[in-house]
């Protein structure tokens, strides 16, 4: 049997990987930037045992092509998202490290109670 700890460890992993494939290539401009950041967090939230998400965006790594924009790449990812699943809290994140986005969990404890059904 599957335990609750490890389905929220897989749906953090789940939700960041699609998080990540789902949104590399989007046009991006320092103008839109911070509501490209805010549509991610709004999509992600509306996924079954998401408790929550901060989507950042590198600023400093958005260059502008001739035209004015750019595209959204896995270095300008910076986000942490947490799940539940029954009486367990994963927090997750997907950061720009050594050269590679790389997608970790930072935590993975039981909760204070069960999630509501």
């Amino acid at each position: 049997m599957i335990s609750d700890r490890e389905k929220a460890a897989f749906e953090a992993g789940i939700k960041l990987g699609a998080l990540y494939h789902q949104w590399v290539g989007a046009p991006i401009s320092i103008a839109t930037a911070s509501s490209l950041e805010r549509a991610i967090e709004e999509s992600v939230a509306l996924q079954p045992f998401v408790t929550g998400v901060k989507v950042r965006l590198v600023h400093d790594r958005i260059i502008s092509n001739p035209f004015g924009y750019s595209e959204v790449k896995g270095d300008l990812f910076d986000v942490e998202l947490s799940t539940r699943v029954g009486h367990a809290c994963c927090r997750a994140t997907l950061a720009y490290k050594g050269g590679y986005p790389l997608m970790s969990i930072v935590a993975l404890d039981p909760c204070d109670r069960p999630a509501p059904d």
